[in-house]
């Protein structure tokens, strides 16, 4: 049985009263999703002074991209794959960490998009990961189409799963880690299992273990 080690994410910045405010209300997280750009009303860009924060706290970065609007096309996934390098790069994230494209799930997404953030990542030496419900929407229908095309999207993604969503705990209250997958081959390594916890800004998470060795 896969335990799971426990984590947040949050659109707002790492300051270190939100900090405080997890390990009290919450327990000490491994690992801490943030997004590497500012997107308006969304999320707040991480920066290099935040990401020292986290990692001085003795925290992992999981890096999150969600500069886009679908998840729709070849030529489309590739763009949002080199913006994502861009930014990793520029906030000195190193090679062969996870960047997690952030597939809603009310947007539209296809199989050639999803390949496209694989095929394009890959070579960059960055690891592709995709923030995904494989419960909702055509995300589980594209990936398992893609992964038919090309069987590399199964072996280099990683699937972070927002599905089910048993709500919000403590890091000691965690539930087993079972989240959901696609029906296909799928490296599901994290859950999102509460969204908006009360007291903090923060979502509450499980990873395989396995993936804190491509977090930050």
């Amino acid at each position: 049985m896969v335990r799971g080690v426990w984590g947040v994410d949050s659109a707002q910045v790492v300051t270190d009263q939100l900090f405080q405010c997890v390990r009290t209300e919450f327990g000490y997280p491994k690992f801490w999703g943030r997004y590497l750009v500012e997107v308006p009303n969304v999320s707040e860009g991480l920066t290099r002074d935040e990401i020292t924060r986290i990692r001085n706290y003795g925290i992992k970065v999981l890096p999150i991209y969600n500069a886009f609007r679908e998840a729709v096309g070849y030529a489309n996934g590739q763009v949002a794959a080199r913006n994502a390098v861009f930014h990793a790069r520029r906030l000195g994230i190193p090679k062969n960490k996870l960047l997690f494209a952030n597939i809603e799930d009310f947007f539209a997404v296809d199989a050639a998009w999803i390949t496209a953030w694989v095929e394009t990542l890959y070579p960059t030496g960055y690891r592709p990961g995709l923030y995904a419900d494989p419960t909702q929407g055509d995300f589980a229908a594209a990936y398992c189409e893609a992964v038919g095309n090309n069987n590399q999207v199964a072996v280099q993604a990683v699937i972070w799963s927002a599905a089910p969503r048993p709500g919000t705990t403590k890091e000691q209250k965690a539930p087993r880690y079972q989240p959901a997958a696609p029906p296909c081959s799928a490296n599901v390594w994290a859950w999102q299992y509460g969204r908006d916890a009360e007291g903090c800004p923060v979502d509450t998470n499980l990873a395989d273990r396995r993936l804190l060795d491509f977090l930050y």
